[in-house]
């Protein structure tokens, strides 16, 4: 088992007990989860909260912190002699709980026991997202799964979005691990893409690369022609000539932390002149919101600075119209760029997603946007030295909703439809990577992908 140090768990939950003065702290651990039947398990994920503060990458775990009686305690089963048949043997848990600095450990029945002894005082449990875990808090306390929001503590995903948000050296070295091997999988599918083959085999290229480097992948991959759609997760495509592929995935390090890269390329040896043009007025989004990165900046002010940058493009290409400010502020360039220009990234590619966007990227003041694309900006707040954070700009060329806003007339001031006609078979175009907030700004993890479309372009040139 991949641990850090005693003293890195040691230190992490000793900060979050200074967030939380009293109480009972309450960590689910994950389940092992069946796909078709019982016994056939989707690869396990544990919690990444639970990873943070316990760092066992086991199933059937709980933990609490007893801020109160100053106690720290796993709960778990030890391996029965029969389960030891099909599993193997595996170290004691209560080994396992001293590598991460915690002296007790009791059986998991125990949880619900210690949790009703301690029902008199304040009890924090974080957002559930499984099942099976939402079934034992509704047993354990005695709620409809409908109240179960209603008692997550606010309070404790405070203290761990602070916690969690800022990356340690040892953080940084795993997070510089999965986007190195993320960086290396990209090169190789953009320099084998080939006419001719299907998307399945790049993902089982990708596949197969992430597990023989030790960890996985951080998401499912998008590798698609179909660009456009944002989340494609379609692979049955045929690669042809003269379209584009868009390549959207990241690796895990063996400690679950994660890389996400996006390139796109032509199929073909080279961009055809209208592709080069959409993909320079993206990669010059993207160079403008790096330079705009650094604390004390909101990153919803570098989302804007993007679009702004969008529409100046797809001006300049004869698709929008009007002023630029006018048209961010209304809205119109979401119909080419319907999603938000990055999110937080460590143990979760959406960092801390599964506590909520609320308490992750936007503050008690500042609050997430209702407006089409602005909606789905995961990150608005002002950034802080140690965050990691992806930039993503695109551009989406989406029939269905360029058909919906034309019959409207939706920001007939700012967007050319007639000229948009030719452009409704080109697909999506978007360019990612993934930086570290400095003391004066940022700076790009792992080594440099290639970006330019020159750039892009000399990794196809040696194509048979």
């Amino acid at each position: 088992m991949n641990l850090f140090s005693t003293e890195t768990y040691i230190e992490r939950r000793k900060n979050l007990k200074k967030f939380l003065k009293e109480g009972v702290l309450l960590f689910l651990g994950n389940e092992e989860s069946s796909s078709n039947f019982k016994d056939n398990w989707y690869p396990f994920r544990q919690d990444s909260s639970f990873l943070y503060f316990f760092g066992l990458d086991l199933p059937g775990l709980a933990a609490v912190i007893d801020i109160d009686a100053d106690r720290e305690i796993i709960f778990g089963d030890e391996l029965s002699t029969e389960q030891l048949v099909w599993h193997g043997d595996k170290p004691k848990l209560a080994d396992l709980a001293g590598a991460v600095g915690v002296s007790q450990t009791r059986p998991w029945m125990e949880t619900e026991t210690y949790l009703t002894r301690a029902s008199h005082r304040k009890i924090h449990y974080l957002p559930p997202y499984r099942p099976e875990n939402c079934l034992k808090l509704m047993q354990w306390f005695h709620l409809h799964f409908d109240q179960l929001p209603l008692h997550v503590s606010e309070e404790f995903i405070k203290a761990i979005v602070a916690l969690r948000s800022i990356k340690s050296q040892e953080e940084l070295g795993e997070i510089n691990k999965a986007v190195n091997r993320t960086a290396e999988l990209h090169r190789k599918v953009m320099q084998l893409a080939r006419p001719g083959m299907y998307e399945y085999e790049l993902l089982g290229l990708v596949n197969g690369e992430a597990l023989s480097g030790g960890g996985g992948l951080s998401f499912p991959p998008i590798i698609t022609i179909n660009g456009q759609t944002l989340h494609n997760h379609h692979y049955g495509n045929r690669l042809e000539e003269g379209s584009l592929l868009l390549a959207d995935f990241g690796t895990e390090s063996a400690m679950h932390y994660a890389g996400d890269i996006t390139r796109t390329i032509p199929v073909g040896k080279e961009f055809s002149e209208t592709q080069r043009e959409v993909y320079e007025v993206v990669w010059n989004a993207h160079k403008v919101a790096i330079d705009a990165l650094k604390p004390e900046v909101r990153f919803l002010d570098i989302h804007l600075l993007a679009c702004k940058k969008l529409v100046e493009g797809l001006k300049s290409l004869g698709l929008m119209k009007g002023d630029v400010e006018e048209a961010v502020r209304e809205g119109a360039h979401a119909l080419f760029f319907p999603c938000g220009l990055g999110h937080l990234m460590g143990l979760d590619v959406h960092d801390m997603e599964d506590l909520g966007e609320a308490f992750v990227g936007y503050t008690d003041e500042l609050k997430k946007s209702t407006q089409f694309g602005l909606k789905s900006l995961r990150l608005g707040k002002e950034l802080v030295k140690g965050q990691v954070l992806t930039v993503e700009p695109g551009i989406y060329f989406i029939p269905q909703l360029i058909d919906s806003w034309k019959a409207q007339k939706w920001h007939n001031d700012f967007i050319n439809y007639e000229k948009l006609e030719k452009y409704r078979a080109f697909g999506g175009i978007r360019i990612e990577d993934d930086f570290l907030i400095t003391a004066n700004g940022s700076t790009i993890l792992g080594e440099p992908l290639e970006t330019s479309p020159q750039e892009v372009e000399s990794l196809r040139r040696n194509l048979d």
